[in-house]
């Protein structure tokens, strides 16, 4: 699996509909859905699902109004339950000869809700309007059964390392695929992924409706250095899992070398007494733009001079999160890239 900084054909997103997932918000979130597809299209060919074609007028509607540029805009009808791409759309890979294929994982809505019947056939969806081979991955355990994962659990630098969490894959909550071992998913990644490599980290952050995607906590902005949402306080609930994380990273520093750099997290950002997932990890690697949720809060300002010094040839640029995480998800979350044919593997 190519890194994310790779040279992307494309970024998929699919327009928000469900309207529970941001109570009261979902207009609001819509128009901040705008003004992402904006900002990607100036440097790359954006692909929105849209429910029906109700939505896709509404949609290209309001995408219009943002002054987007609607030639490297497509607006295909894909039913979806929600709008988490990064979950229930494939993977996109690399093969043995540089060329482009789906990686589709089975998505159970995160082992949580019920609604996921139309997110699970987004990967053929994919296929079907980019013509591309794809794998359907299976339990390396139980070779007949479909493995359960999710794009927003796995980070990989592209060169055969990948970072997941403990939280996520070995816990007893929202469980994904029962049975299968810490060395199953290595195999699954292994085979899959390109990555012979895992980094285990342990807990996610706190208010993370997924029970521990690693990309709200680390992720790779080079082969060899990965940014670690870290959470100074001892008071609050993120501190513990960010002391023991940076440990794990400096432990897998000793094996292969790899360069850690701090970021820091917004305050806790609440909804009706419920804390959300803010994070600036959150972010998502477009060609020649990095966009990363803000919070309006102090820390904005530090989290994106910090990426800016380590995507030099990269625009980085904020953009407004605190309507979009009250769905559980920003950025990252509601992005899936397709990347560019490799010009040469090695």
């Amino acid at each position: 699996m190519p890194a994310e900084w790779e040279r992307h054909d494309a970024t998929w997103v699919a327009w928000p509909h469900h309207e529970s997932d941001w109570p009261g918000k979902l207009g609001a979130v819509q128009w901040a859905y705008a003004e992402i597809v904006r900002l990607l299209a100036r440097h790359e060919r954006v692909e929105v699902l849209c429910q029906n074609e109700a939505a896709r007028d509404a949609a290209a509607a309001m995408l219009r109004a943002h002054d987007v540029m609607m030639q490297r805009v497509n607006l295909p009808i894909v039913p979806t339950d929600r709008s988490w791409l990064r979950d229930s759309a494939p993977s996109f890979v690399w093969n043995d000869n540089g060329e482009v294929e789906l990686m589709a994982w089975r998505f159970n809505a995160w082992a949580k809700y019920d609604n996921y019947q139309l997110d699970e056939h987004v990967p053929e969806a994919v296929q079907d309007i980019t013509g591309l081979p794809i794998t359907h991955a299976m339990r390396p355990d139980q070779p007949t059964q479909r493995l359960v994962l999710e794009g927003g659990g796995i980070e990989v630098n592209g060169e055969g390392r990948i970072i997941v969490t403990e939280e996520w894959l070995l816990s007893d909550t929202q469980v994904r695929n029962p049975g299968m071992t810490r060395v199953d998913y290595e195999q699954a990644f292994d085979r899959y992924l390109g990555c012979p490599h895992t980094i285990w980290l342990g807990n996610g952050c706190a208010g993370d409706d997924t029970h521990g995607h690693v990309d709200d906590i680390a992720r790779f902005v080079s082969f060899d250095t990965v940014v670690l949402a870290y959470e100074e306080d001892p008071a609050d609930a993120n501190h513990a899992s960010s002391v023991d994380n940076l440990r794990r990273l400096e432990l897998a520093a000793r094996e292969q070398p790899l360069n850690v750099v701090l970021l820091p997290y917004p305050r806790p950002v609440m909804m009706d007494g419920q804390r959300l997932p803010a994070s600036y990890a959150n972010f998502y690697i477009a060609n020649d733009v990095v966009l990363v949720p803000t919070f309006n809060d102090v820390n904005d300002r530090l989290a994106l001079n910090i990426l800016a010094g380590l995507f030099p040839e990269r625009r980085v640029i904020g953009v407004h999160a605190v309507d979009l995480v009250w769905g559980f998800g920003t950025l990252h979350c509601l992005t899936q890239q397709q990347p560019a044919m490799a010009l040469a593997l090695p």
